[in-house]
């Protein structure tokens, strides 16, 4: 799963770097599928040309876009789920990394941290920030984590049936993780590479990472969203 917004410049490098015929030799048959946040620059043509399923989100932000792709993966018969961001920070060729640490976990984030990490691929402000928004995530939570603004994640289908998500922006990872903390679900890690993404970035380092803490808090107090408590799980 492939979240996009405006991701023209990388989308096909990504895509075709997907390591298809090494997992379909694991055992794996493999969909790749984009959630377009409403993408005016060809993302969505270009994804379609290369043979991939779009999902046009139905509500704007990088989590709501997730959320709605996790509904689709529940709704098909689909065992494992690999998302990672389409801007070419990620190698797609490192997803059966990810994969193998997935025999042993319900879910699998690609550890930029402590990866080989790129020259100028993070800002010495996000570097910092990242720092300091995991350890208070794991002063909270008590369960280890070494990055946890990845955008590169690996799931079973059990932790995607048990995550309760309701993030609208770029504070999903930080719920998947206390989420998956609250339901006891094993988390596995493992050092990915991360390079410069191409294009204009997104994320803002102080707005997005006041609401990441926010989030944090918020899950703190209330583990579970209202809509999860009025609707069940």
């Amino acid at each position: 799963m492939l979240p996009a917004l405006d991701e023209a410049n990388a989308v096909a490098q990504v895509i075709s770097g997907v390591p298809v015929d090494l997992l379909r030799k694991s055992g794996y048959e493999t969909s790749i599928v984009i959630v377009d946040g409403g993408s005016t620059d060809g993302t969505q043509e270009i994804a379609m040309r290369l043979g991939c399923e779009v999902i046009a989100q139905t509500s704007k932000g990088k989590g709501a876009g997730m959320r709605q792709g996790f509904k689709a993966f529940q709704s098909g018969d689909y065992d494992t789920l690999v998302m990672l961001d389409v801007d070419g920070t990620y190698d797609p060729g490192e997803i059966p990394i990810l994969l193998k640490a997935l025999e042993k976990h319900d879910l699998v984030i690609g550890d930029r941290l402590n990866g080989e990490m790129s020259e100028y691929a993070m800002t010495k402000m996000n570097w910092i920030g990242n720092h300091l928004l995991t350890w208070f995530a794991v002063s909270l939570y008590g369960v280890r984590i070494n990055d946890l603004c990845t955008g590169y994640w690996a799931f079973t289908r059990k932790a995607i049936d048990r995550l309760q998500l309701n993030s609208m922006r770029f504070e999903i990872e930080a719920e998947m993780y206390t989420s998956a903390v609250r339901r006891n679900l094993s988390i596995g890690q493992v050092p990915i590479s991360y390079k410069p993404r191409k294009g204009f970035a997104k994320l803002g380092s102080v707005r997005d990472g006041t609401s990441i803490a926010r989030k944090l808090i918020i899950r703190r107090i209330f583990p579970v969203p209202i809509e999860e408590i009025n609707g069940g799980s």
